[in-house]
């Protein structure tokens, strides 16, 4: 199994980018946007169309609070198994660091799946800055 890590730094409190990423239904108008256009509720899931045209039903399986995580998975035809987790860390009063876990099979499919969280990097640090470190 694929397990792909990405960290960045934010110039942005840990509540902020929190506060976004828990809100499972706006990911293209707080969190991403530019790199997801539309994302709709559905029940436990959402259904989040990326700028290159791909949709994917993406449920929640938890969203912690206390730890700032939030963990979601797919199920499709096209992607066996699907996990991931984005995590806020306080980086003092003003800063925050997210780590994004992704975990997928079939193996095949880790370079697309990386190439596309390197586009959500990118919004990220569009929406809330990216720090110098």
């Amino acid at each position: 199994m694929a397990s792909i890590h990405k960290g960045i730094s934010l110039d942005a409190s840990a509540n902020d980018v929190w506060d976004a990423l828990r809100d499972f239904g706006a990911l293209h108008t707080r969190l991403v946007p530019g790199f997801v256009t539309d994302t709709k509720l559905d029940g436990d899931a959402r259904i989040v169309t990326f700028a290159n045209g791909t949709v994917a039903r993406e449920t929640l399986v938890d969203c912690d609070d206390r730890r700032m995580r939030l963990v979601y998975a797919i199920n499709s035809d096209r992607v066996k198994h699907y996990s991931a987790s984005a995590q806020v860390f306080a980086d003092g009063e003003a800063r925050s660091r997210l780590v994004w876990i992704i975990d997928v099979l079939p193996n095949e499919i880790a370079p697309y799946i990386s190439s596309q969280m390197d586009q959500g990097v990118l919004a990220m640090q569009k929406t809330f800055g990216r720090s110098a470190a």
